[in-house]
């Protein structure tokens, strides 16, 4: 062997070293130079961060200042994916799912047998689709790997204890307080309040994408109710601070100066949580007695279109979405056929029946159609000629009043009293000689009343109801408008739809003198120190274009029907009522006799000269109005005025 030659091998190796160290040289000058910034800037990041902090929900409570909802403190265990390497998230999956009993995958259902609960409420037509739990839930958070991944809100005091003790072998893992809110009387008051839930998956953009806001994906907003009206009011503005953490995230210390949050803005109800509750007792032995499943009654201030109570049954517990309701829990409540989830006040459409004779009566007075003095006869049965062949008595339509023997001879006011169909029917329709009203000036009035629009309440879900006329009809159903179909929307049936508070709303105008106001359910904002930032003031939709003569003798026949008409068991010795009875024949299943089911409706307000509360009484397939709705608005009357009950 040649000593003097080089070895080949040393040689090689001697250049991998080399270039080994210049390639180790060249990385961290890359890393430490070139990249060295955005390098600090992660560190950083991970040892500095920025938190935010929750503001307390403003609280809610009635006219006389008694709470209806407000906040307590709960612990929430969280996950912060940046803190959770992914070697240890199986352990810590492990151990929260066993403390906090929670899933530990969408694809994991051995404990608690979740697939099987969650199948149960599936047609066989639909696929099931298991919710993300906490795996999936983490997964999808590192891509804001700073932002808190809820895991459970509510945690028992002494859990939440344990959790916090065993941090060190949970990484990622955090404890915190943050209030949670807790409603009063979960079912009195659902339909008003409502509640309050995380941002739904789909609507998160919706939230985190407005320009002032700084909602976070895990925030709680308000989901129904004032709840939802009134979030930018309730929900305040979170705070923040710098901490220092660990290397599992654990906080060691606060950096710089702290950001307290702003309390959110309280609400202050033109509810009357007395009242609301008295409400509540009357519809429901109502509803028993008419063997019903559901009603509304609203109660408001004419003079300023307060709501003072506002009552849809059946209701639902606020308090079951407080921390995320159960599967089975919304299930029921969302299947349940009588629909406790809808507010029936204001999102219910139904034929108004013989109320709504009092737009009836309006018009056919303001247009001259008929005065104080004019008579129409009632026979009991009359025979609508048909359109196309007036002659042929063969090819009529009957229409019968509901005094099968009739009301004679009978001026306004006593049909308004007595409720006679026909007397509005011919009114608005025309007979014979009489030129009725006509259709299109019925639909105006209509409008005029609110009717076919939304009241504009400050509450979600508001419907517009229907106020049909020529045009409607032919683009719907692709018929023309007939004599019949005035006749039938003369007394509130056909093709009119409307909610309870839209004929409330109508009433109140008549009896404060013919001014509309939009209904309201909060009276005042103020501020966390209960000083009043926004006061109440009533909003007038419109004065109707009715003369106080008009106004008057409609009032009038309303008295009447209370003194010794259809609605007499509301005649109170102590106060001056008057009202509408109103009986809706709707679509479903005949009786023996051959009738369709009917709804029961009264509309009222009191006292007669200086009217201070309007009401209005719906008994869904509840019977005549005059038997069903009558009895419960007169107890209701009684209780407000402070009267003895009636028997």
């Amino acid at each position: 062997m040649d000593v003097g030659q080089p070895n080949i091998k040393v040689i090689i190796f001697r250049a991998s070293v080399v270039v080994a160290f210049a390639l180790l040289a060249f990385q961290a000058w890359q890393l430490q130079v070139v990249q060295g910034d955005e390098y600090l800037q992660r560190a950083q990041r991970n040892r500095f961060r920025l938190q935010s902090l929750d503001a307390p929900r403003g609280v809610i409570y009635d006219r006389a200042g008694r709470l209806l909802a407000g906040n307590v403190p709960s612990f929430t265990v969280s996950i912060i994916p940046a803190d959770l390497p992914e070697e240890d998230q199986d352990y810590v999956f492990r151990q929260l799912s066993l403390l906090l009993d929670v899933p530990i995958s969408m694809y994991d259902y051995a404990a608690g047998e979740t697939e099987d609960r969650d199948r149960r409420y599936l047609t066989e037509d639909e696929e099931y689709e298991p919710e993300p739990q906490l795996k999936e839930d983490v997964e999808a958070g590192r891509a804001t790997p700073f932002i808190p991944v809820r895991v459970k809100s509510d945690v028992p005091r002494d859990l939440a204890f344990i959790i916090e003790e065993e941090r060190l072998d949970l990484p990622g893992v955090i404890v915190e307080i943050e209030p949670l809110r807790q409603y009063i009387s979960g079912t009195l008051f659902a339909h008003v309040i409502g509640y309050v839930g995380h941002i739904p998956e789909q609507n998160v953009d919706s939230y985190t994408d407005l320009g002032d806001a700084d909602y976070d994906p895990n925030d709680v907003v308000g989901l129904t109710g004032v709840e939802l009206s009134y979030e930018d009011e309730l929900r305040g503005r979170k705070g923040q601070r710098h901490v220092e953490v660990d290397v599992t995230g654990r906080e060691m210390r606060t950096i710089g100066p702290r950001v307290e949050p702003e309390p959110g803005q309280n609400l202050v109800l033109s509810i009357d949580a007395a009242l609301q509750a008295a409400v509540a007792e009357a519809l429901e032995r109502g509803l028993r007695g008419a063997h019903s499943d559901s009603g509304v009654v609203v109660a408001m201030d004419p003079r300023t279109g307060e709501i003072l109570a506002l009552v849809s049954l059946p209701s639902y517990d606020t308090n079951l979405f407080i921390g995320g309701i159960s599967i089975e829990d919304y299930t029921q409540l969302s299947e349940d056929p009588p629909h406790p989830l809808v507010n029936h006040a204001i999102s219910g459409q139904y034929p108004p029946g013989s109320t709504f004779k009092v737009v009836t009566a309006s018009a056919g007075l303001e247009q001259g159609t008929v005065t104080r003095d004019s008579l129409l006869f009632c026979p009991g049965t009359i025979w609508i000629p048909h359109r196309f062949a007036p002659d042929n008595p063969d090819l009529a339509q009957p229409f019968n009043c509901w005094l099968k023997e009739g009301h004679r001879s009978i001026s306004l006011v006593e049909a308004i009293a007595q409720s006679c169909d026909i007397y509005f029917g011919v009114l608005a329709g025309g007979y014979g000689e009489f030129e009725g009203l006509g259709q299109e000036a019925l639909h105006n009035y209509g409008s005029y009343f609110g009717l076919g629009e939304p009241t504009g309440i400050d509450l979600p879900g508001e419907a517009t109801g229907l106020m049909p006329d020529e045009t409607w009809k032919r683009l719907t159903y692709g018929e023309t408008w007939v004599t019949g179909d005035t006749y039938n929307a003369a007394m509130g049936q056909g093709f009119i739809l409307t909610t309870p508070l839209q004929i409330l709303n109508a009433t109140a105008a008549i009896a404060n003198g013919g001014k509309l106001y939009q209904p309201t359910v909060v009276r005042e904002i103020k501020d966390a120190e209960g000083n009043v930032i926004r006061p109440f003031t009533p909003h007038l939709i419109r004065t109707l274009p009715v003369s106080p003569k008009t106004i008057e003798l409609v009032r009038a026949g309303l008295r009447a029907a209370v003194t010794h008409g259809t609605a007499r068991a509301a005649n109170l010795g102590g106060v001056s009522v008057a009202g509408k009875t109103g009986t809706a024949e709707y679509p479903g299943e005949r009786d023996w006799e051959g009738n369709l089911p009917i709804h029961a409706w009264f509309t009222a307000f009191a006292p007669f000269d200086d009217p201070e509360i309007a009401l209005v009484v719906f008994v869904e397939g509840g019977g005549e109005g005059g038997l069903v709705a009558v009895p419960i608005a007169t107890e209701i009357l009684a209780h407000y005025f402070n009267l003895p009950e009636p028997d």
